[in-house]
């Protein structure tokens, strides 16, 4: 059984975590961490989760019980996730990182880390939405200089970074599969723009609103038609799978830094 521990515990995706590792019949809580201050730190995980009791308490000590799990699991804030990268850092565990919006000192401490432990970190644990990500890149190749390309996301009124990791990726991937440079060529924004479009711009939209979980969009316009890939994410749940596949990736991985595509065997599949 591989012993897991989570982040965030008492938030929305810590919850979804915690039943996935409890559904999982080869894993099993370990720890469960949640900001210094909360008023629910000592709680049971278990009971938070509503799952009954797992006799797994809240707690801020990360440090103090690196003893108790073998993974964990950060969907944080990157500040917070670079103290798990420390900490996990020197106590030889694993760490899969669903946090996105990191700086490139932030990337850099994660990078020299991974040198010592296995770490995957990856703006979007969706089995579904790695799928879309081969697929936008098959699609820029075939489409390359013929289409205007859009990338249109929405989250829930409380997602506080945007663009979404997931569309600065999807942004990455288009720029590379276009041989442009995302930073030259990315357009947020088209207020007060009155000229036509560039034809070699990479548009980005973004949508926060309600409860949406999360919505993704890469349209593809060009003289007379227009192609679409969308993933729509439902429940935090497909999430949480794509983190337990994440944390069964690193089982017995001596160090280093991946991302979903290795986990399901992507790289290199389109030549």
């Amino acid at each position: 059984m591989t012993r897991v521990a989570v982040t965030g515990a008492a938030g929305r995706m810590g919850k979804t975590l915690i039943q996935a590792i409890h559904e999982a019949s080869d894993m099993t809580l370990g720890a469960a961490f949640e900001r210094s201050g909360l008023s629910l730190l000592g709680a049971d995980a278990g009971e938070l989760a509503g799952l009954g009791r797992l006799d797994v308490r809240l707690t801020d000590d990360l440090a103090g019980c690196v003893a108790a799990f073998d993974t964990l699991i950060d969907f944080s804030v990157p500040d917070a996730t670079l103290r798990s990268v420390d900490v996990c850092s020197a106590a030889g565990k694993g760490l899969v990182i669903g946090t996105t919006g990191f700086d490139d000192a932030g990337l850099e401490s994660i990078r020299q880390a991974a040198e010592s432990i296995p770490i995957l970190m990856a703006p979007n644990m969706s089995v579904g939405v790695n799928l879309c990500f081969k697929l936008v890149e098959l699609a820029a190749r075939v489409l390359g200089e013929d289409v205007d390309i859009e990338v249109i996301e929405a989250h829930h009124r409380d997602k506080i970074d945007a663009p979404s990791g997931t569309a600065m990726r999807l942004g990455e991937i288009l720029a590379g599969a276009l041989e442009r440079n995302l930073d030259e060529v990315a357009v947020y924004g088209r207020q007060g723009i009155s000229s036509a479009r560039d034809r070699q711009t990479i548009g980005f939209a973004t949508v926060r609103a309600g409860d949406i979980v999360g919505e993704h969009t890469v349209l593809y316009a060009g003289a007379g038609e227009r192609i679409e890939i969308t993933h729509r994410a439902q429940s935090r749940m497909n999430f949480a799978h794509g983190a337990l596949r994440a944390v069964r990736f690193l089982d017995g991985q001596a160090a280093g830094l991946f991302d979903m595509q290795d986990v399901l065997g992507f790289k290199g599949s389109l030549g």
